[in-house]
């Protein structure tokens, strides 16, 4: 019995021996464990900004790329432009300046019909080019050929034929003759459809061009034009789109960097943040209009240098055939100009593609010298003029513009939590909670603490080691082992179990201590989530407040705004300045 005694104990010995080394092991794997998560937190966190930079890289670098491909764009256009339509820059240049060389004799009769017949040689097609001879020919005294001429003009453009020679006309002083061709082209037009060309009439009424019994003429064909489209409910809602359109894009940019914690924490963030852009954009409204009314136009001292700068303008229009070349041009463009943002050039182009039609109406004639004079070539003059007659347009699309934001303001605005933690290995997720700012902030910071200290403690519960449960195998073993070597040895037996039950003890301590370290950790991680949620929840309170003063603020500027339009009805937009002139004209030298 005494060997069989010895070769237990030693058995045991080694099993004891074992059970130490296995639970210092565990011990090990355990901080090492710990030391895993740790740095796989990190590295989490790392990878999630790294996402975020190289999102923002790509988007940037998108954005790069589309100005790059929108500036090429630029070049092959113009370059096609020039190809295609440069040799009728020639005729243009040569237009005004055979008007300019009559005035003052410098160039002999023959030099000018050799240059009008080179042109219409070389220049096919283009109405110009005849007219041209026209004037050479009209210069010579030669009636018949002029005759031809101006029927051939008439043939390829009757429109800008027409006022061409209306201007020409009134740049002599044959007013009578001037008013004749302005009547014959008024009456040809169809206020529904008229041609890009009629943007010089505008520009004519703005510099008073063909006296008073022109612009009465003017006055009264308008009218009647007006009237007839006015009756249309849907033409008038064109332009009062338009003119949404363009207080559209006077929104200030986003808020968000003003406002980092409402932003985050509130669903209704977007809204919010729309309203207050909307709301801010009635000051960029105001300078602008009040800088365009305010500003003052020095006129001519000339009547003939003020109709050769409307004749540049009616030459120098574009072509039909050249609009699809103009408007791809404009669109890249504003893609240039909008940072390669290519979804806000496309809105800023859409809402100016009107400009660049072949034919308009005459109410979107005059929206388009308001809005863009750059694309149909009117000047700031005119500009002032077109901002008065479209008074009635600006009017509702600003009021609807105002109404439409304030209504779009959240009444009701909340905070939403929505958080996910990790501890350990183990993931914590707050359930969704909700509460709404129109409430007291302390009853808010209540709540939100009860949501985290209900929804938090369950979870540190859950990672407590379950001790008499892993405890309930060592009991029954060390029963197992007193009553099986009991029977042998009664003081080998307790040794063994003494031994089994310390070492299993040993294993079962240290598992339990590093259980509450991990609920420890929780602890404060999910203390430090909690208190930064009820920080984020003041913080919103207080942006919010701070959002309502800078609304308010922003939103009193339509009543400015308001007065501005308001006072465009009775507005005269400025005098033209050669109403009723005549030519002024040397007196000889002795």
């Amino acid at each position: 019995m005494s060997e069989v005694d010895h070769v237990l104990r030693r058995q045991v010995q080694e099993v004891s021996n074992l059970v130490f080394r296995l639970s210092e092991q565990v011990g090990s794997v355990s901080g090492q464990v710990s030391a895993v998560e740790a740095e796989q937190q990190q590295a989490r966190t790392e990878l999630q900004q790294l996402r975020a930079d190289f999102l923002a890289f790509v988007k940037q670098a998108e954005f790069t790329a589309n100005v790059q491909r929108a500036e090429t764009r630029i070049g092959v256009i113009q370059d096609q432009v020039d190809h295609e339509f440069g040799h009728h820059k020639t005729v243009r240049r040569t237009a005004v300046g055979m008007l300019q060389a009559f005035d003052v004799g410098l160039v002999s009769e023959d030099n000018v019909r050799m240059v009008s017949d080179q042109l219409m040689i070389q220049t096919p097609r283009y109405w110009l080019a005849p007219a041209l001879v026209a004037l050479a020919s009209w210069s010579a005294d030669d009636p018949q050929l002029c005759e031809r001429a101006v029927e051939e003009a008439f043939r390829r453009s009757p429109d800008r034929t027409a006022l061409f020679f209306a201007l020409v006309l009134r740049r002599q002083d044959r007013k009578e003759s001037a008013v004749r061709w302005l009547r014959h082209y008024l009456l040809a037009q169809d206020p529904t459809a008229l041609g890009r060309e009629f943007a010089v009439i505008l520009e004519s009424i703005a510099q008073g061009a063909f006296g008073l019994v022109g612009r009465d003429l003017l006055d009264r064909t308008l009218a009647g034009w007006r009237a007839q489209l006015m009756d249309s409910a849907e033409t008038q809602a064109k332009q009062v789109q338009r003119w949404r359109d363009e207080i559209d894009t006077l929104r200030a940019p986003s808020a968000q960097a003003e406002f980092p914690r409402l932003s985050q924490v509130s669903p209704q963030w977007p809204q919010l943040d729309a309203a207050l852009g909307a709301a801010r954009g009635h000051q960029a409204l105001l300078n602008k209009y009040r800088a365009l009314l305010n500003r003052e136009f020095e006129p001519s001292e000339r009547i003939e240098d003020a109709v050769d700068d409307i004749l540049d303008r009616l030459v120098k229009e574009y072509d039909n055939e050249e609009l699809p070349l103009r408007r791809d041009l404009a669109f890249n463009q504003a893609v240039v100009e909008h940072d390669g943002d290519v979804l806000a050039a496309r809105g800023a182009a859409d809402a100016d593609a009107a400009s660049y039609e072949q034919t308009l109406d005459y109410l979107t004639v005059q929206t388009t010298a308001a809005l863009n004079p750059q694309a149909i070539g009117t000047s700031p003059a005119t500009q002032r003029l077109a901002v008065v007659a479209c008074q009635e347009w600006f009017q509702h699309a600003q009021a609807g513009a105002t109404r439409d934001y304030r209504l779009a303001v959240p009444q009701d605005v909340q905070a939403h939590f929505d958080t996910t933690h990790s501890v350990g290995a183990q993931t914590f997720r707050l359930p969704p909670w909700t509460g709404s700012f129109t409430q007291p902030l302390a009853a808010l910071e209540q709540s939100l603490g009860a949501h985290w200290d209900r929804h938090m403690q369950p979870f540190i519960d859950a990672l407590a080691y379950p001790t008499l449960k892993k405890a309930a195998p060592l009991i029954a073993v060390v029963a197992g082992i007193l009553l099986i070597f009991g029977q042998v040895s009664i003081g080998f037996a307790f040794t063994a179990a003494a031994i089994t039950a310390a070492v299993w003890g040993l294993i079962l301590l240290n598992r339990k201590q590093s259980a509450d370290r991990l609920q420890d950790q929780a602890r404060q991680a999910l203390d430090r989530a909690k208190t930064d949620s009820l920080h984020q929840l003041r913080g919103s309170a207080a942006e919010l407040t701070d959002w309502n003063e800078r609304f308010r603020a922003a939103d009193l500027v339509d009543a400015e705004c308001r007065a501005l339009i308001t006072s465009l009805s009775t507005a005269d937009g400025g005098a033209s300045p050669f109403e009723g002139r005549t030519v002024r004209r040397e007196e000889p030298t002795a």
